[in-house]
């Protein structure tokens, strides 16, 4: 059973920076592809990051050129490097992975997920 647990959550001002982690356990995950997703109060989830097997990335619009994923496959981690963080970057931030190597937008797709860490971005 795969295990996914984030962590790096918080409190910032508007224009600071967060790096948020997570940690899989239960089995290697380097032939899957990973995301980043988030929930909104009051939104649907939505699509942040991802990275595949291979290591390619690709980013929602949104955060796209403030946000950068990365994958560590010797320790089983993924992370997430926020900048230029803003106030409608408040969300819930998820740590998604899926069983195909490719990383993907809908966020259906994704078959094993963390509990969440909380991102709260003051004005």
């Amino acid at each position: 059973q795969v295990q996914l647990v984030e962590s790096g959550g918080g409190l910032v001002q508007a224009g600071g920076s967060l790096r948020l982690s997570c940690a899989a356990s239960g089995r290697n995950l380097r032939s899957s592809g990973m995301a980043w997703i988030r929930q909104a109060p009051g939104k649907e989830r939505e699509f942040v990051a991802g990275i595949a097997s291979g290591l390619s990335t690709g980013y929602s619009g949104s955060v796209k050129g403030r946000f950068t994923i990365s994958r560590d496959t010797a320790k089983n981690m993924v992370y997430l490097q926020m900048n230029s963080l803003k106030p409608e970057d408040t969300a819930v931030y998820y740590c998604a992975a899926r069983n195909l190597g490719d990383w993907v937008l809908s966020v259906g797709a994704y078959d094993y997920w963390g509990q969440g860490t909380q991102v709260t971005v003051s004005s």
